[in-house]
């Protein structure tokens, strides 16, 4: 604390400081008139973050209060800011009519504005969720669960996690605005770096069990647990109940307009886990931008908000049960097949609003008279969507399946248990809700072009409400009523000579000369005698004054009692408008599928259940897209049971991690129902994609590339399954040589099948290396096959050709690669003369036991490749000539080339001169 001198608090301060208490970790905005001001420290952090004026209260005091403000109407950009930047906001307004208020006017919280909370459309991106999270973990069962909600349209997820780190990988996948975790807890070391908001909540009154079960069950409205699928499974419904605790005690009010709690079941879903979402791109580049480059950028041309987020979903949450994908499917292949309906769906939907966020701010009470306008505008288009949509069913009926490209083959589809038509998008037709009544509602109650704010007043339109036509009959042509009133009196008067007139003590008031006031009628009473004239009012003078004068005020209370009332109408539509935005949301990701498909010449894919993946013609999306199809050299990528693990070796630059990555992004496309950027493409389902790509560190955890990689390997060679699909890329190169090769030489043994926990079987591998040891394994391990992506070469120079084909690569050609890097000519030539040094020193070779198939293959180092490197001279505890002759037994001739052949024999014949000439 500082030890300067406090200032004299005014009761307002006092007022404010009292409210300040309650919310310490909060900036708060408290209204005086038409600001909401800040003050004291609250001031300052505002004035910097927000880079407005920093004043003073009292600037004359001898200590001076420091204070900042901002518009109240204009203060959601503000609060857009600093919720930016992580900071929080409680929203302190006046809660009693100044007019009314017996000294110090009533204030309190309203609510509180966090980085996760927010439904205002000035602080979201629209294609984009927005979720708040909560995470409890269970250290003794080694059980954890998040649960996590889209304030600003309702949904709310969770999913039940064991392990603590895969845990906080889901977590790391959701990027949260905000987490919100007991006090007692901190993330794990191995999480990484934390970009979002951590909300510390003490376990009681947020975490615990019974609290939570009992706000979970009157919120969602259920009698059970087992409803919602949350039986059995505390940590959740701990991890949901303390989700709920925050929002009732941020918005001040009981989040109702949530919708159904839905349990994310890992096994209905392909997974991809934060690694594989950043290594193949699907929503940011490698270098953190988004944009071109990425899957999403490639797939959304969605038209609607709802469909940008859906398409988000799909993305994270690729299908994995066949029937559902090949439904999806169809839809997108009758989209395909029919342009001109295409395209006139996709006009009736571009005016489309946002249904679903428009309908929860209603449900909070956080709406303004131009949701309402918006709401309209977005439903009042639904009946055309409709008439456009029921062009796109006898289109693909008629089709029938005339395309043997774009159809599922008869069997595939009778093993699906699938038809071929969009039987989706008539179980859509036939729950369609056109909203006319609500449409009806608000064409009857709003003006064309609503204001902005409540109290500007001119909501509604004329005939809405007849005291409301009343009081603005009055307000607007109230002097035309004085006016004909007057001229009414001195006609029944007979006194033209009267006037009417306006003072503040006496109000309206009838005057005439003091000679003719005494032939008035008795209903003029006097209120005052002047010189020359006096002054009378009447009864109906009177009750006209009262509402002229507070014709206004009442006018405004009546619009907002209506704007209620109206309100309170239109929630009641609320599931049928989140019913309509679902659907909409589904046919705007069709569309966009079909779209791209259109666009880039995709083709439709064959779906199975089997584990072989057969592409022909398969292209990068993101790359295509950005280069154009025609610069893309396309690529064939086969796995079966004779091709389980492809070992693809080539130059740098040539294109190997563009082939690998193609391949698991056409996987992910196939399985949200896309077609494909391939010629054509017979997909088996997986149910996990694995990445380890390129070179990475983590220094703030101490982790270096090499630590990162063997990491993520890790991980992948414990939970991927028959079923998955790996893609490695350079394993092994962050350590020494042998070091990296032998590592890399085992993993390839392990996901063959063939390692020393081979009961899961071989899994579908794509893995490039610069190890072209490694390319002895075919027909040394079961489904392991050699493919390169060809060079060729040109007068010194090499040229990228860009193609898979079969077979090993003979080098690397990375001296080739440096020179086109612009590496100087003497450097290159050098290393040149190095490399053949290095190569004629090195007559090692690579050993198999394909001859005996039951053991696996060696690696056998016959002599040091590098003098003084300290490699043994033999293998084992026998001598060297026993060493030469295991060595000769197990060689298969059929799998060495002459020149292994002729370097193997060197080396053994150094060994045995230099044995004997120690003897």
């Amino acid at each position: 604390m500082s030890d300067a001198p406090s200032p004299k608090l005014t009761p307002m301060l006092e007022q404010y400081l009292g409210i300040k208490a309650e919310h310490p970790d909060a900036l708060l905005f408290f209204r005086m008139g038409d600001f909401y001001e800040l003050f004291f420290e609250d001031a300052e952090v505002a004035a910097r973050e927000l880079q407005i004026a920093l004043t003073s209260r009292n600037p004359n005091a001898t200590v001076p209060v420091p204070m900042c403000g901002v518009p109240y109407h204009a203060c959601e950009t503000y609060l857009t800011q600093l919720l930016s930047k992580g900071l929080k906001v409680a929203i302190c307004d006046q809660v009693e009519d100044p007019r009314e208020a017996k000294g110090l006017v009533k204030r309190a919280v309203t609510r509180v504005l966090t980085p996760g909370t927010l439904v205002e459309d000035a602080g979201l991106e629209a294609k984009e969720h927005h979720f708040l999270a909560a995470l409890h973990w269970d250290g003794q069962a080694d059980v954890g669960a998040v649960a996590w909600v889209d304030v600003s349209t309702g949904a709310c997820r969770g999913i039940r996690i064991r392990g603590q780190l895969p845990l906080w990988s889901w977590v790391a996948k959701l990027d949260p605005r905000e987490l919100l975790l007991p006090d007692h807890m901190r993330p794990p070391v191995q999480a990484g770096d934390i970009s979002f908001r951590i909300t510390a909540l003490p376990m009681r009154g947020f975490f615990e069990f019974d609290q939570a079960k009992e706000r979970v069950l009157r919120t969602q409205a259920v009698a059970d647990l087992h409803v919602l699928d949350l039986e059995n499974k505390p940590q959740l419904v701990q991890a949901f109940g303390a989700l709920l605790a925050y929002l009732k005690q941020t918005q001040k009010r009981d989040p109702n307009h949530l919708q159904s709690f839905q349990v994310i079941q890992p096994g209905d879903f392909l997974l991809l886990d934060e690694v594989t979402l950043r290594n193949l791109e699907i929503f940011r580049r490698m270098d953190g931008g988004r944009g071109p480059g990425t899957l999403r950028h490639v797939l959304d041309k969605t038209l609607t908000p709802m469909g940008g987020r859906l398409l988000e979903s799909r993305l994270h949450y690729p299908w994995k049960e066949i029937e559902t994908i090949l439904r999806n499917q169809a839809v997108v292949a009758a989209m395909v097949q029919n342009n001109a309906a295409r395209s006139e769906l996709a006009r009736k939907l571009t005016s489309t609003t946002d249904l679903e966020r428009i309908a929860t701010r209603i449900t909070m009470n956080r709406t303004s008279p131009r949701d309402f306008a918006a709401l309209l505008q977005g439903i009042a288009r639904l009946p055309e969507i409709r008439e456009a949509l029921g062009k796109l069913i006898p289109s693909q009926e008629g089709s029938g399946t005339n395309s043997k490209q774009n159809c599922v083959p008869e069997t595939i589809r009778q093993d699906a248990g699938a038809d071929d038509s969009p039987g989706l998008l008539i179980d859509i037709l036939k729950k369609w809700d056109d909203l006319t009544e609500l449409k009806d509602l608000l064409q009857r109650a709003l003006v064309d072009s609503p204001p902005l704010l409540i109290t500007d007043g001119g909501i509604f339109r004329a005939g809405f409400d007849p005291d409301l036509d009343a009081l603005l009959e009055l307000v607007e042509h109230g002097q035309d009523t004085l006016r004909d009133m007057l001229v009414r009196e001195q006609q029944e008067t007979g006194q033209p000579k009267m006037k009417m007139g306006y003072n503040r003590v006496f109000g309206y008031y009838f005057e005439l000369p003091r000679s003719l006031s005494k032939e008035l009628p008795e209903r003029f009473q006097r209120r005052q005698s002047l010189v020359s004239s006096e002054r009378f009012v009447t009864a109906e003078l009177k009750e006209l004054e009262d509402r002229l004068l507070g014709a206004a005020d009442r006018r405004k209370a009546l619009e907002h009692r209506l704007f209620q009332e109206l309100r309170d109408q239109v929630d009641r539509f609320r599931l049928r408008v989140m019913h309509m935005a679902e659907t909409l949301a589904r046919l705007d990701v069709w569309l966009a599928l079909a779209e791209a498909a259109q666009k880039w010449s995709w083709s439709r894919p064959v779906l199975t259940t089997d584990q072989n993946i057969f592409i022909t013609g398969g292209r990068h999306p993101g790359i295509e897209a950005c280069q154009g199809s025609a610069n893309y050299i396309p690529n064939d990528v086969q796995l079966d049971d004779q091709r389980r693990v492809l070992i693809i070796t080539g130059p740098n630059m040539g294109g190997k991690s563009t082939v690998l990555r193609q391949t698991a992004l056409i996987c992910i496309l196939a399985q949200i129902g896309s077609y494909v950027p391939a010629a054509t493409a017979t997909i088996g389902l997986t149910d996990r994609i694995f990445t380890r790509v390129g070179a990475s560190d983590n220094l703030s955890l101490g982790q270096s590339t090499f630590m990162v990689e063997m990491i993520e390997t890790a991980r992948i060679l414990r939970q991927a399954t028959q079923r998955s699909l790996v893609i490695l890329d350079e394993i092994g190169r962050g350590t020494s040589t042998y070091d990296g090769l032998a590592l890399a030489w085992a993993v390839v043994e392990e996901l063959s099948g063939q390692g020393t926990s081979s009961a899961r079987g071989s899994v579908r591998t794509l893995f490039a290396t610069h190890y072209h040891e490694l390319t002895a394994l075919e027909g040394s391990l079961p489904g392991v096959r050699n493919y390169n992506i060809a060079v060729k070469e040109w007068k010194g120079d090499i040229i990228f050709l860009r193609r898979l084909v079969p077979g090993p690569s003979d080098r690397s050609y990375g001296i080739e690669v440096a020179k086109l890097a612009g590496l100087p000519r003497r450097v290159v030539l050098r290393a040149k003369e190095i490399l053949g040094q290095l190569d004629a020193a090195k007559p090692s070779g690579i050993q198999s036991s394909a001859s005996r198939p039951a053991k696996r293959p060696t690696l056998a180092l016959t002599r040091d490749p590098l003098p003084g490197l300290g490699l043994s001279h033999g293998i084992g505890d026998n001598t060297v000539e026993a060493d030469v002759l295991k060595q000769l037994q197990e060689l298969d001739p059929a799998h060495i080339s002459p020149m292994q052949a002729l370097k193997l024999l060197q080396g053994w014949k150094e060994l045995l001169e230099s044995e004997r000439s120690r003897d």
